[in-house]
């Protein structure tokens, strides 16, 4: 028997522990954009998926295991660059392997987070019809320390630094832990071609043998999964890519990326406990809490940046929050912040910014009866009687701004 790559042995020993807790008959899906990443996880999925559940005193029972391929339709040829992935996915001996199109628009937030919002609006509607367990996202640990690396530029929180979870819901990322010359070598041993997405190229960094990048890394506006057609270039991340990071190691040594990856890791596991904290406090300081319908004006109002309805007329969507003031303020500021940015969550479906966050923050340390001020998606906030209000408004327009009037209240 002849020796195995050790990066196709790294490769089949992340997804058998991704799968291993899968029973009989369990159906894994391979996001797959053609690239050497998401190709080098379907070769791993495939060889895997049979082997599943096997141990040193049982056989194996197996699991199925198929592909989605998201195709947006937003560059020259993407159609036959998504047959191609079904092809090699199929040649793999997956079932099924489904090809889905998808129509990007762009809501305001810019294009990538619309393709973005699109592919795991595809992926999620192809898990359910399938019936599938678990998806597997290709990302690997140099998408990891791009992640990070960005989020240190944007001057983000540790949520934020804490890069992309290994786990979320039914998805999966077996390979943060591998480089991406691991994926390019699981593709090689495989006898499989990847694609290289224009868009991550720069003119200093071209696509080395063989290829380049996987197209399915994540955007500057978070994690991406796997589909061709990324749309126009996007050069803060490419540069990142093929000029920042490799300066960076020549400066301060090899091994930046596999130590950015740590860094997230680490912060992770902070970011969680501290989550944990704050959601024992937003229930603590929760004196008031009303779900309904706010009115007919403000049904199937759109989310900025976001690109979908936030259907306020819901059943059970949150439209008043009241907090007491005194038990927000007197917790950590750090886990008050958070339990803020949770109960904007709560009435907006619009992603708050640190500003938000200081003006809510404001009611609860600074108060000086200033007047409300309005969050995303049209959502509003203020203090009265000792008590922080959180509301949507029926018919107001979203406003992404923070403003506060001349009102004065006890």
């Amino acid at each position: 028997m002849g020796q195995v790559d050790g990066g196709v042995r790294r490769a089949r020993a992340a997804v058998r522990e991704a799968i291993g807790g899968l029973g009989p008959g369990a159906l894994v899906l391979v996001a797959c954009s053609g690239g050497a990443d998401s190709l080098a996880l379907a070769a791993a999925l495939a060889y895997e998926a049979p082997r599943a559940g096997r141990t040193v005193r049982s056989p194996a029972h197996g699991v199925r295991a198929g592909a989605v391929i998201v195709d947006h339709g937003l560059q020259p040829g993407s159609a036959a660059v998504a047959a191609r992935a079904a092809e090699q996915c199929r040649g793999l001996g997956l079932d099924p392997v489904l090809v889905r199109e998808v129509t990007v628009h762009d809501a305001g937030g810019g294009l990538e987070a619309a393709a973005r919002d699109a592919r795991y609006a595809a992926l999620d509607r192809a898990a359910r019809e399938a019936g599938a367990d678990l998806v597997l996202l290709g990302h690997t640990l140099d998408d990891q320390a791009e992640q990070v690396l960005l989020g240190l530029a944007r001057g983000a929180g540790a949520r934020s630094l804490a890069g992309m979870p290994p786990a979320r819901g039914i998805y999966r990322r077996p390979f943060l832990g591998l480089r991406r010359g691991d994926t390019e070598a699981v593709c090689a041993a495989s006898g499989l071609t990847f694609w290289t997405d224009p868009t991550n190229l720069v003119p200093s960094a071209g696509p080395g043998p063989g290829g380049g990048p996987d197209s399915a890394g994540p955007g500057p506006g978070g994690p991406d999964p796997a589909g061709p057609g990324e749309g126009p270039p996007v050069p803060l991340r490419s540069r990142v890519r093929g000029v920042a990071l490799p300066v960076l190691e020549q400066v301060l040594g090899p091994g930046l990326a596999e130590a950015l990856a740590r860094s997230a890791s680490s912060l992770r596991d902070d970011a969680d406990a501290l989550d944990a904290l704050a959601s024992d406090l937003l229930e603590r300081a929760t004196v008031e809490r009303v779900t309904g319908d706010p009115g007919p004006a403000s049904s199937g109002s759109t989310a900025p940046g976001r690109g979908r309805p936030e259907d306020p007329a819901a059943p059970g969507v949150v439209v008043h929050v009241a907090l007491d003031a005194a038990v927000l303020e007197a917790a950590p500021r750090a886990v008050r912040r958070r339990a803020l940015r949770g109960a904007a969550h709560l009435v907006t479906a619009a992603a708050t910014t640190a500003r938000h966050i200081d003006a809510l923050e404001a009611f609860v340390v600074s108060w000086s009866g200033q007047g409300p001020a309005h969050l995303p998606g049209g959502a509003r906030a203020e203090r009265a009687y000792g008590r922080l209000f959180l509301r949507r408004v029926p018919g107001a327009a979203p406003n992404p701004g923070v403003r506060s009037g001349p009102v004065r209240r006890r």
